[in-house]
């Protein structure tokens, strides 16, 4: 194996990667690194608690991801009689293992009170990591710019995908709904069903309360400019209250993290003039789907706690990622999918992608830039491993779309230079891709030009 590709490859999954079948060189290394892990130099005075960290913000992420992550982190650290406690306030919780050898214990302590009171928390040191299930906005970065940069790959930490998924009661007529249809319900507009082809009968509102990441990305996503939400709205702080006013409401409708759908039923989404996608691992894995979102860790840059530092790396490595999926959210390990084709594409683009699978993974950008974006950068990594597994013969095809420009050829090329820069990266570690072609404008997943048009400037791979 490169020896660029080795080393990128035990930094990025080391500790986890041992039960994956690599070669006996590289079980030996992970081997070692596994038997020394970092020590818990903090247990050294006569505390027999200590906390390693503390993770606030999104109940999202923190109802039970980040606290499921957190025991199998400890867990990886050797320690034992691993427990979930809940503290006196509501949406807060404690992790703990004890480290029997040394005779103490050690915890990490999570409130999910909303993605932007973790904000508040990472800057007055109340947290180590601000769990979000919304991107940083510029007001936040502007804030403390001038003490570390929160959209720097040492500050942004992208740890998993979830579908905003749009619920109604399951004897509900209605299959999909658009983003204008959805923003005109939500501001009271429309107020009853027949409005939009379902029964008559008046519409009720259900959405999360205003420290939510989950409406954070609501209100981006659909509530765009200056569209209130109704006054008529029930909030909630829970997702899982949500859901359940919505499962015994007919005329409910409401907008929650897809990990929590349970038997509700999902409504697909469109976006323009854009297919309506109902979310699904390869939608939402892709971030095709309209209301797709990312759930984040954001760090004060790179910090003096080693253990952050860590957990962040299991959290986003193979181990971790699995959790992710286990948890109902969307792991950001590579898979290979078979998958319908659309018949209003090229000809010469279905012929490329015939008989060919999917890869779960679309490499994007920073707006208005062909420089790979925070998750593309870890998505590369992810990509090199994942063909590290593959027969010799397989090979993968690179094909780059984006939004409208003056004319197509334009379009083209911009698309084809993304899949380029692409290709530059994954040839850094050794993975030559066998197609990199562009086709501009077609196909689009969201509206051209739009706040959400930067969607439509991705890289798609293809397993040959």
């Amino acid at each position: 194996m490169h020896s660029l590709l080795r080393y990128m490859l035990l930094i990025f999954f080391s500790p986890l990667l041992h039960a994956q079948g690599l070669a006996e060189r590289e079980n030996a290394a992970l081997n070692e690194i596994l038997a020394n892990p970092l020590p818990i130099t903090q247990l050294t005075g006569k505390q027999s608690v200590t906390t390693l960290f503390t993770i606030h913000g999104s109940n999202t992420v923190g109802e039970s991801l980040a606290p499921t992550l957190v025991m199998n982190y400890l867990r990886e650290k050797g320690a034992v009689n691993l427990r979930i406690q809940s503290l006196a306030n509501a949406n807060e919780k404690v992790v703990k293992g004890d480290l029997i050898n040394i005779g103490k214990t050690i915890q990490v302590l999570i409130a999910a009170h909303g993605s932007s009171t973790g904000f508040a928390s990472l800057v007055n040191g109340d947290a180590q990591i601000w769990a979000s299930s919304r991107r940083v906005k510029p007001s936040e970065v502007n804030q403390v710019a001038e003490q570390y940069n929160l959209t720097a790959p040492t500050s942004e930490h992208v740890l998993a995908i979830d579908g905003l998924a749009m619920v109604v009661n399951p004897s509900n007529p209605i299959n999909a709904l658009s983003k204008e249809q959805l923003a005109l319900i939500f501001s009271g507009a429309i107020t009853n069903w027949s409005q939009v082809g379902g029964k008559p009968g008046l519409i009720q509102l259900y959405a999360r309360d205003e420290n939510s990441g989950t409406w954070d990305s609501f209100k981006n996503l659909v509530l765009q400019g200056n569209v209130k939400l109704s006054d008529a709205s029930l909030r909630y702080e829970s997702s899982e209250a949500l859901v359940n006013q919505v499962i015994h409401d007919p005329q409910g409708i409401g907008f929650i993290g897809l990990a929590f759908v349970g038997k509700s039923k999902l409504l697909a989404v469109s976006d323009g003039g854009a297919p309506a996608f109902q979310p699904s691992f390869l939608t939402v894995a892709t971030e095709d789907y309209a209301l797709s979102r990312r759930l984040y860790f954001y760090t004060q840059g790179t910090l003096n706690n080693q253990y952050v530092d860590e957990f962040i790396r299991y959290s986003e490595a193979i181990n971790g990622q699995k959790i992710v999926a286990q948890q109902g959210f969307i792991s950001q390990n590579v898979d290979a999918i078979n998958t319908q084709l659309a018949e209003h594409l090229p000809t010469d683009y279905l012929e490329l992608v015939n008989g060919n699978k999917r890869l779960s993974v679309n490499f994007r950008f920073n707006e208005g830039s062909a420089k790979l974006d925070n998750k593309a950068r870890k998505d590369i990594q992810r990509l090199v491993y994942f063909m590290g597994q593959q027969s010799a013969d397989k090979k993968i095809r690179l094909i780059g779309f984006g939004d409208k420009h003056k004319n197509q050829e334009r379009s083209k090329l911009l698309s084809k230079l993304r899949a380029m820069a692409v290709r530059r990266e994954l040839a850094r570690y050794g993975v030559y891709p066998d197609t990199t072609t562009g086709y501009g404008e077609f196909n689009p997943v969201a509206t051209f030009n739009g706040a959400s048009g930067i969607k439509n400037s991705r890289v798609e791979v293809w397993l040959r």
